[in-house]
């Protein structure tokens, strides 16, 4: 089967989970990225531990574990995998932008099975950005989550994959 071939769908062109079952078992894993994009006294609040909802990026991280536990309950084809691994990572980056605070959000997830995890490190990733969100939104909603992708994944029968810089 070629990677253009739409393999959620069957011959007469109904939707399906896809059969991996034939498929050898190995180690993958999947780093996803995004970005979160805010006042910079938003910044200072969630640095300085005064905003009302509480550590802002612990519980984004927390809650970016538990989405990527998630994925197969949101995603409606994805399989529901035993994961070995999940972190999420939030972090400010140096912005040159005076108006803007730019947060990064690294997920990783890591599983040994028939199919990758790529959904589970993006939902990861995604969960975390509208965390930080809902716990900020109050005093700035022009919060902006953008450039959630797959960075990099590794195993399965496609092998590795590093996004361009």
């Amino acid at each position: 089967m070629s990677s253009q071939t739409l393999n959620h769908f069957d011959d007469e062109g109904r939707v399906h989970m896809v059969d991996v079952s034939d498929k050898p078992v190995s180690a993958r894993e999947a780093v996803a990225g995004g970005l979160v994009l805010m006042a910079q006294s938003t910044k200072r609040r969630i640095l300085s531990g005064t905003m009302k909802k509480g550590d802002v990026l612990s519980v984004a991280e927390l809650a970016g574990v538990l989405g990527a536990k998630h994925t197969s309950f949101l995603i409606p084809l994805c399989h529901p995998l035993p994961l070995s691994h999940v972190s999420v990572k939030c972090e400010f980056l140096e912005s040159d932008d005076d108006a803007n605070a730019r947060l990064s959000i690294t997920a990783t997830a890591k599983t040994t099975g028939q199919t990758g995890v790529e959904m589970e490190a993006l939902t990861a990733c995604t969960t975390a950005a509208l965390t930080v969100y809902d716990m900020c939104k109050a005093i700035d909603r022009q919060i902006t989550i953008t450039e959630i992708r797959l960075l990099q994944k590794s195993g399965g029968k496609s092998g590795d994959y590093q996004a361009a810089p």
